[in-house]
């Protein structure tokens, strides 16, 4: 076991650094830097191109799942595109019903989704329906958390500024009193462009690794140790 636990040891801090570093960026980058105004409590009002933080470490994760490899990270980055855009097509229709107080629109267009995608990965090999699912759901919680725009009406907040947070009809409905309400097209965009970071710390992570594990150390004795010749 202790010879288990040293082996993944490299690939153990490389994740810890790369995480580290990706967290610190996204949540600056969010809250600090690309703002629309200061809320007055030391962070800022993210724009409406922000990082959908917990999206990365889904893709992230994802390309460890299919082996960690260049085509594990080609399938999960054209297939989380593929998922956000498939996110997208789910607002958009549920935009053009108008649906709250109802789910049977968000419930109907997802099955249609799903159905589709599943039918068309028997003759595209290059969709990964598991993949495509988990940059679908990613989007989908983000389009949650930031407020359910178009189908709550306003729900991604009016004109996305401290004005208009500061007035319940205008804020939003996202989370934190409607700081993270966010139209639903940005929604997917931010989801996207996260889930291909993700891809992108997962590259990080196991090229670290590699310089992090020792190489294996040769035989430097030709002419002694066993099966040496005897004169």
């Amino acid at each position: 076991m202790i010879q288990k636990m040293k082996a993944v040891t490299p690939l153990a801090l490389a994740v810890a650094v790369v995480a580290f570093l990706y967290i610190e960026f996204a949540a600056n980058f969010t809250f600090h830097w690309v703002t629309d105004g200061n809320l007055g409590n030391g962070l800022d009002l993210p724009a409406h191109f922000h990082f959908a933080l917990p999206a990365a470490l889904a893709s992230w994760g994802m390309v460890f799942a299919l082996g960690a490899d260049n085509s594990a990270l080609r399938t999960v980055a054209i297939n989380s595109i593929v998922g956000s855009l498939a996110a997208l097509a789910l607002f958009a229709l549920v935009t053009a019903v108008k649906g709250l107080p109802d789910f049977w629109m968000i419930a109907l267009t997802a099955a249609v989704i799903a159905f589709v995608l599943i039918v068309l990965s028997g003759a595209l090999t290059w969709l990964n329906v598991p993949v495509i699912f988990v940059a679908f759901a990613s989007c989908i919680f983000w389009w949650i958390a930031t407020g359910l725009d178009g189908w709550a009406a306003h729900g991604g907040g009016i004109g996305k500024s401290l004005a208009a947070l500061s007035k319940p009809a205008t804020a939003g409905t996202g989370a934190f009193a409607g700081v993270l309400s966010t139209p639903y097209g940005w929604v997917a965009l931010d989801g996207c462009v996260t889930l291909l970071i993700g891809c992108l710390c997962a590259a990080l992570s196991t090229r670290l690794a590699g310089v992090l594990t020792p190489r294996p150390s040769r035989a430097t004795d030709q002419g002694g140790g066993k099966g040496a010749a005897v004169t």
